[in-house]
C-alpha cells in the first residue's frame, strides 16, 4: 500500500477514534418531555443560584408505574442566603453547602424526570405530564439564563419556549430552572436553577491500539502479495 495512503488512513482512523470516543451519548428526551438516552451516561449537573422561599432539594426520579426518588443532587440547609433580600436568593456556600457538582448515570432506556420538593410546597417535576399537565421547568442553553428575570417574581412568559434541552447537553450545557408553584404559583420559573452537561466518555488507548494494529497487519497483509 502507499505510504502516503497508508498514513491518511491512520490519520483519519485516529481521528475517528478521537472523535467518537470523546462524544458522549446521546438523549433521545431531555426535556419536558422526560428524560432518556439510548445509551448509559452520565451528567454531570452544577448548582447556579434558587430564589424560591421554601427550602428546597433537587433530585432524580425514575419513572414507571410509580416515580420513586434514586439520587439527590443539591440541598439547602435553609430557604435562602439572607431572608427576602435579592427575591430570597440561594447561593452555593450558603444555602447549598458542598462542591455544587453532582454526577449521576442515566442507565439505557430507563424513562427519569428531574424532581423538586420544597418542604411545604410539595414536589415538582420537570416532566410536565406528572405536574397534571402544567410546565413547572424549563430547559435551554445560555440564552435562558438570560432571558429568565432571576430576581423578580413576574412570570416568565416564554416559559413555552424552553422545553427542549437535548441539543444544549452535549453542546455547552442545558439550564434546567424551576417555578416551585411558590406564591400562588407565579410561574417566574427562578426558584431553584443548575446546568447539566454530558460527560464525554474517555478515550480508551487499547481501542485505538486495536484500530491501528488492524492498518498495520491489512498492509502486511496487501505486502506479501505483491512480493
Amino acid at each position: 500500500m502507499n505510504t502516503k495512503l497508508l498514513s491518511a488512513l491512520t490519520a483519519t482512523a485516529v481521528a475517528t477514534a478521537l472523535l467518537g470516543a470523546g462524544s458522549p451519548a446521546q438523549a433521545f428526551s431531555f426535556g419536558t418531555n422526560g428524560i432518556t438516552f439510548a445509551n448509559n451516561t452520565d451528567v454531570k449537573f452544577n448548582f447556579k443560584e434558587s430564589h424560591g422561599g421554601y427550602t428546597s432539594s433537587l433530585g432524580i426520579y425514575s419513572v414507571g408505574s410509580v416515580t420513586s426518588l434514586v439520587s439527590t443532587l443539591f440541598s439547602e440547609t435553609k430557604s435562602s442566603d439572607n431572608g427576602d433580600q435579592n427575591e430570597w436568593k440561594g447561593s452555593l456556600g450558603n444555602t447549598v453547602l458542598g462542591s455544587g457538582t453532582a454526577v449521576f448515570t442515566f442507565l439505557a432506556n430507563q424513562v427519569y424526570t428531574l424532581g423538586l420538593n420544597s418542604d411545604d410546597g410539595g414536589t415538582v417535576y420537570s416532566t410536565s405530564a406528572l405536574n397534571a399537565g402544567t410546565q413547572q421547568a424549563v430547559f435551554g442553553g445560555s440564552s435562558l439564563w438570560t432571558a429568565l428575570g432571576r430576581e423578580t417574581t413576574n412570570a416568565f412568559q416564554a416559559a413555552g419556549s424552553y422545553t427542549n434541552g437535548t441539543a444544549s447537553l452535549s453542546n455547552g450545557g442545558t439550564l434546567i430552572s424551576f417555578d416551585d408553584r411558590g406564591g400562588g404559583n407565579d410561574a417566574d420559573f427562578q426558584d431553584f436553577t443548575v446546568s447539566a452537561e454530558a460527560v464525554p466518555e474517555p478515550i480508551t488507548m487499547t481501542g485505538l491500539a486495536l484500530g491501528l494494529g488492524g492498518l498495520v497487519a491489512a498492509r502486511r497483509r496487501r505486502a506479501s502479495k505483491t512480493v
